[in-house]
Formats: structure tokens, sequence, C-alpha cells
């Protein structure tokens, strides 16, 4: 019977991939459809009618009325819908929110998701991913044997019980479709559970006794976490003697390339899939249509209007946009959304990288506040992750976190550079050749940090502080970013976390 529901949903997404391939080659299009559709259905809202939408006639118009967004500006907004007030930046009272890391005065985001953004933004975005990921490789049985995803967990707002919050992975997860539910461990009851630390060894003792889990999906850090205990458990040595039909992975929130190594050892499969997605609190913005590649199809008709912010006018008050058919590859772009969850204008706060137009598809080249810039060396989180992803491989070395931040000078004879905390699975043979090495690969891809360190005159090589095993998860856990959608800071242009951690590490 089984068999049956997989072949059933492969002409479904077969179906799907036309869709899909429409907009791969006619994005601007689809994007004009959105754009339009998005204001007449925020019109009537009080931010619609504070910016006038009804007498919005172009893009230029709009870009030219309403300004850009952060989550700073619209908070206050936010904060009354959480409270019941309707029709304020999307139509209607909505009664779910994202929760994700928050900006410098809030320790948490609060995301508006409404049922348009729900089913035509996320679970839109989802079904796009797998259709991709069966275009790519047909024989999956997603739909036919078990599939492990592990979310975070909602909550009620006490004040206002009608609204709760969550990680988007659990929200996603509790409005998952029938066809979803029926192949999907554990039960929802341990995957919703409140408390991370026992869901994740819950999990643990449950997945361990099955046999047939297909793919999985999470966050690298925590899926690592998790497939520990289950190793541990099992007293296997790899996760396909665990489970034997294991063939994708959809990954996402971080990058890849310091896990990769880790994950092949813990599945020696030449037939595994690894696909990238780009989930978050904000939208569903891209997944990776050509899994021998390493970009992501931007997703174009997902309730999402797009615009680029180039890098040079990313800290100034009103910064030129570009639209989709005017990216340049290889060059930084903040992304923009106005989006069918009532942002507009809004600033995620990540960059990306386009590699490809027609299909439009990118790489997350970082955050525009974790990138370290300190002595004109614009080093991107896709810099430092491609350098330690190379490095570890070409000395057989795993990494499980880092971050990084510059070094000030000490005084006016010294000089700058780059400090890196670094916690290793398989630590070097030798620490100083693994430094040097490190800080040569940045240096090929990363031209601007090359020209500072040439000959040592501007910056010296980069400094590498070791740090045990599982400090970054107790320091992780003592900051309350315990849990599926938490990532370790990569970079940042001061030293708080990189000093906190060798605090934390006793370093």
């Amino acid at each position: 019977m089984k068999w049956l529901v997989n072949a059933t949903v492969k002409q479904y997404l077969r179906l799907r991939m036309q869709r899909i391939e429409r907009y791969m080659y006619q994005p601007e299009a689809t994007q004009e459809r959105w754009f339009f559709k998005l204001l007449d259905s925020a019109r009537h809202t009080e931010f619609g009618r504070r910016y006038q939408f009804e007498s919005i006639r172009s893009i230029d118009d709009y870009t030219r009325r309403v300004p850009v967004h952060d989550y700073e500006s619209l908070k206050g907004d936010i904060a009354r819908m959480m409270r019941g007030e309707r029709d304020v930046l999307w139509a209607g009272e909505v009664n779910w929110y994202s929760k994700s890391s928050g900006t410098t005065s809030d320790k948490s985001k609060y995301i508006p998701v409404p049922r348009t953004n729900l089913v035509h933004g996320h679970i839109a975005g989802s079904w796009d991913s797998v259709a991709l990921l069966y275009h790519h490789k047909p024989d999956l049985e997603i739909f036919r044997r078990r599939n492990l995803i592990m979310p975070g967990s909602f909550e009620r707002l006490a004040d206002y019980p009608k609204t709760r919050v969550g990680d988007v992975s659990s929200i996603l997860t509790y409005h998952m479709p029938a066809i979803g539910r029926m192949f999907y461990t554990p039960d929802f009851d341990t995957a919703l559970m409140p408390s991370f630390e026992e869901k994740i060894k819950r999990i643990a003792e449950l997945v361990s006794r099955t046999d047939d889990v297909v793919m999985f999906g999470g966050v690298p850090t925590w899926i690592l976490v998790l497939f520990r205990l289950i190793l541990e458990k099992t007293g296997k040595q790899n996760m396909l003697e665990v489970w034997p039909h294991l063939q994708a992975y959809m990954h996402g929130g971080v990058g890849f390339e310091p896990y990769r190594q880790t994950f092949r050892e813990l599945i020696p499969s030449d037939s595994f899939v690894y696909q990238e997605i780009y989930n978050a609190s904000e939208g569903y913005f891209g997944a990776q249509c050509d899994m021998d590649r390493d970009d992501m199809l931007l997703l174009a008709d997902n309730g999402v209007f797009y615009e680029f912010i180039p890098f040079e006018e990313w800290d100034k008050e009103h910064p030129r946009t570009v639209l989709l058919s005017d990216v340049e590859l290889g060059k930084d772009y903040a992304v923009l959304i106005s989006s069918n969850n009532g942002l507009w204008r809004y600033l995620p706060g990540d960059t990306v990288v386009f590699t490809r137009r027609y299909p439009f598809c990118f790489r997350i080249s970082g955050r525009t506040k974790q990138f370290i810039n300190a002595f004109g060396e614009e080093v991107m989180v896709g810099d430092t992750d491609k350098a330690l992803a190379e490095t570890c491989r070409q000395l057989g070395v795993l990494v499980s976190e880092y971050t990084a931040a510059p070094l000030y000078f000490a005084n006016e004879r010294s000089k700058g550079g780059h400090e890196w905390v670094v916690e290793f699975e398989k630590a070097p043979s030798d620490l100083e050749r693994f430094n040097r090495m490190l800080d040569e690969t940045l240096q090929r891809i990363n031209s601007d940090y090359e020209a500072k360190r040439y000959r040592g005159l501007a910056l010296d090589q980069l400094r590498l502080h070791p740090v045990p095993p599982g400090t970054f998860q107790r320091w992780m856990k003592a900051r309350g970013k315990f849990g599926s959608q938490n990532k370790v800071p990569r970079l940042a242009n001061h030293r708080q976390f990189v000093e906190e951690v060798l605090l934390f590490a006793g370093g």
C-alpha cells in the first residue's frame, strides 16, 4: 500500500515541477503578480492605509513611499497583533508567531505567521523542496518509509492565550499535512515537547528502535547531537547500520560546509543526497535544485516580493535596491522582503550572492550583522565556512563549532588580526600547521583579507584557540539559546562572543 502512496505523490510532484520550471525561467512575471497581490491583500490594514497602498501603481511608487524596516521598527505593531488587534500589518487576526533569535535589545523576535503565509509560504516551500529532491533522485521513498524532523516547541502567550509562539519548525510540524503525518517519526507529542533537552533524549530512544528512517531534517548541530546519542544507545558505528534505508538530508539554518565531512563519516554512502533549504522564520526563500552544485534556487512564487540591497548601501537610512532582474553575479546583497505575513520592505538580516541567472540561484553569504570588517577585509560567513571546510578536508580534521572576531591593536606598534575559537571533533595533530593553513586558505578565498595580510603589513596571521568538547553547547544553554532553531553566531565585528566562550571554557 505504501509504495502506491509514494508513486501517487511522485505524480503530483511531477506536476509541481512544471510550475517550478515556469518561475525558474520567467521569475519577473511571477514576482510582479505577487507584488500587486500583496498590496491588494493589505490595502485595508492599518499599515496599508498609512502608506496609501490603494494609490500605488508601480514598484517604483512602492519603493519611494515605503521605507526599509527592521524588527525594531515593527515590533510595536507586532506586539499589538499578538494581543489580538486585527488588520495591523496583515488582514484579520493573526494567532501564530514564529520565534527567532533577537536583536540587540530583544532576546527574541516574533514573526507573524497568518494562514496565508503558512500555506502559500512555508508549506508551499516544503512541497517545492520535496519536488526538487524527487526530480533529482526519482527513487526516493519519503512517502513510503519514515521521516525524522527535529522541531522546536511552541507555547501560548500568557496574557492572550489565543496567540501561540514557537520555532517555525514546531509550527510547521503542528500544521503538517495529513500525507506527511503518515510517514513522520517520532510521535507528535514527543516532537513538540517543551524541554529540548528531554525531547532530544526521548527522540533518540524512540528512533533507535526503528530501521525504517529514509530522510531526516534539521539544523546540523543538533542532528549531530542526536546521532551521537543514537550511536551510543545502539552501539553501532555509523547511521547506516541503524537506518539502512537512509536516502536524504534536508538541512539549513547554518552553513553546512564545516559539517559535511562529519556527516560523510556518519553516513558512508555515495548515493546519499544532501539538500540545502532556506526556510527562515520570515519565510521559505530557497531550496537546492541541483544536488551536484552548492547553490539554491530562489523560490519566486511563495508569497514574497524580493528586493536586494548592494553591500555599499547596507548602512544607509534609505538604501538603493535592485530587483531580481538586475542582480549581478558574485556580489553580496542583503535580502529585503515584502511578504504575505505583513513584513513590508523588511530586512531578515541574511546576505546572499547570486551564482546563476535563469534560473536565479544563490548562496547564503552571511548575515548583515555577522561579518568581520574591522580593517577593511570584508570577511563574510560564507568565506570562513569554506576556508574551514577546505582546511579540515586537507588535514583530515573535523570541527564541531567555531566563532571568530577581530583582534584589535594592543598599542601603536601592534597589528590587528582575527581570533578564532574552535571546538574540534577530530583535532589536528599539528595545531600550528592547521592555524597557518586556515589563514592561507582564507586569503585565497577572500582577496580583501589577502590584501590586508600581504607580508603581514596590516594584519597578523589569525590566532586560533581550541576549546574542550561540549563548550559551545554549554555556552548556548547558558545564554538561553539551547534548542533546534538556535545557531552559534559564526562571526561578529565585536569581541563579545569570543570573549564569552573563552571565559566559559576557562581559556
